[in-house]
């Protein structure tokens, strides 16, 4: 070694070697970290003085330097002995290299998170799962709510010394009905062993209802016992007849509490530590490879919409982004999050069941008169990059179906919109949907024109018998023979009060459709 201005010594803390003129500010950080070894309000000038000594004897003699550091291996193992473990960095649980949510998939329902509706601790599907009397099902839900996990957590109950299961995983996005046909195949030869075969489909949807007839004969028989996973409606996306063999069960949008539980057992995973505002280290006595607040794990659990893939990609993001090593702390920011993941992720498919629900939603509340609610879902559709004349249409519709004659101007309004998002386009037309939805919801509404049109509809499509012919004054006489024949004979253009002609066809003289 040279002088000593350039020599390393050991922290007294951790006992790594550091160099003079960085000790101070690592023994700092292990003050803050290392609550257990330090109290953390110690301050740095009750260390000082340790400090100062090991360098006189580093400066005095080099062989000081290696003793010292024999020294310190000694006390951390005596430490370790002693104390139940002494402050080291964890070694890694997990792979940044593969995707942090297929890593931190839990394998057993204690460990399950939300849902609780449905997998409780009393609920009925918890109990048959446990007990390993799977029916057959289709679980349907949000992204990244738990439907594949759930599958997971089967998979390894019927490995790990199942009643007679075996599990078989396939995916419609890879697999065809070749594949359906092989499985059912070897699930026959397994019933003449007593085995039942489960069969998890993810994106069951993407078969066509023709493909899911494969399933029928064999749910049916009990051959499989069928789950399948689905991000849309299964009322349009699945069989009638295979709905009607297994029970659909509903998943949610995971809470931003659930959220916060997954997100902290991922950062233990990869060795690091979560701090509280009341916490300022680590309990257990170890330091963690990361650190990351508190508040930044609730905001990312906030913003994710309730899905937990995008919540854990976007930490494993910025996992990736720091130099995660044994010889320093890396700190994950709240900054350091919103650099990868730059807007909510929005659940909004143009093509599936949330393009109808929340068209409905900003509709009923242009009805309601909820200007706050209509501009809200507005907004929504507009940045999940919903088509701007669809949503347009949907104004035109309701100007005339909810506000009708009250106010006959929003037709107008809202055909000029139409047209105005036609030249313009996005996202220089959104004011003028804005307007018109503010507008339609602000003003008077009449649905009488609606509820008049409803009437007639029923009085035709329920009539019984022929439809009535039109009345012979009414007729059009183009021809010399349409005028023989009495076509538009008597027929005048006064008011019908003063005309004494009747309108109504013969039969429906007393019906009026408005009262």
């Amino acid at each position: 070694m040279s002088s000593c201005g350039s020599d390393f010594i050991p922290c007294p803390i951790c006992f790594k070697l550091y160099s003079s003129k960085d000790i101070e500010g690592h023994a700092n950080k292990c003050l803050f970290l290392s609550s257990e070894t330090i109290n953390a309000s110690q301050s740095l000038k009750e260390v000082s003085p340790r400090l100062k000594r090991q360098k006189k004897d580093h400066c005095s003699n080099d062989l000081a330097s290696s003793s010292t550091k024999h020294v310190a291996e000694e006390e951390l193992e005596m430490q370790g002995s002693s104390d139940g473990g002494a402050p080291q960095l964890p070694s890694r649980l997990v792979d940044l290299s593969v995707p942090l949510a297929e890593q931190m998939r839990p394998s057993d329902f204690g460990d399950y998170v939300g849902q609780s509706h449905v997998l409780g601790r009393d609920t009925i599907l918890r109990s048959l799962l446990e007990r390993q009397d799977i029916p057959s099902m289709i679980l349907w839900g949000p992204p990244g709510c738990g439907k594949t996990t759930l599958a997971h957590i089967l998979a390894k109950k019927c490995r790990n010394g199942g009643q007679g299961l075996r599990f078989v995983k396939l995916s419609a996005t890879m697999s065809g009905v070749n594949d359906i046909k092989e499985a059912v195949k070897v699930a026959k030869n397994e019933v003449n062993f007593k085995r039942r075969t489960v069969l998890f489909m993810d994106e069951i949807h993407r078969f066509n209802k023709l493909q899911q007839d494969i399933f029928l004969p064999h749910v049916e028989d009990g051959t499989i016992v069928l789950i399948g996973a689905t991000t849309e409606n299964p009322s349009f996306s699945l069989n009638s007849a295979l709905l009607s063999r297994c029970k659909v069960i509903v998943l949610e949008k995971l809470r931003t509490e659930n959220l916060v539980t997954i997100l902290q057992r991922a950062v233990v995973a990869v060795g690091g530590a979560v701090l509280t505002p009341d916490v300022n280290g680590c309990q257990d006595n170890k330091l963690p490879r990361v650190v990351v607040d508190e508040e930044t794990v609730q905001w990312l659990a906030e913003i994710c919409d309730g899905d937990a893939r995008i919540a854990l990609n976007s930490l494993q993001l910025a996992l990736q982004s720091k130099d995660i090593d044994v010889s320093s702390v890396a700190r994950i920011s709240l900054d350091d999050i919103k650099d990868g993941i730059k807007r909510s992720h929005l659940l909004y498919d143009k093509k599936g069941e949330e393009h109808y629900n929340i068209i409905s939603a900003m509709h009923k509340s242009i009805r309601a008169s909820d200007d706050n609610a209509a501009l809200y879902w507005l907004t929504r559709m507009l940045e999940g990059g919903e088509d701007p004349i669809f949503i347009a249409r949907r104004l035109v519709r309701a100007a005339s179906e909810d506000i009708g004659l009250a106010d006959p101007m929003a037709v107008t309004m809202a055909v000029s919109a139409m047209q105005g998002c036609q030249l313009l386009g996005m996202p220089e037309c959104d004011v003028l949907l804005a307007q018109c939805a503010v507008y339609l919801a602000r003003a008077e509404k009449s649905v009488e024109v609606y509820h008049a049109l409803l009437k007639a509809k029923e009085s035709v499509s329920q009539h019984r018998g022929a439809l009535p012919s039109v009345p012979l004054h009414l007729r059009n006489a183009p021809t010399r023979l349409m005028k023989d024949l009495g076509y538009g004979k008597g027929y005048n253009t006064s008011h019908k009060d003063e005309s004494s002609l009747e309108y109504m066809p013969e039969g429906l003289e007393h019906i009026n459709f408005f009262h």
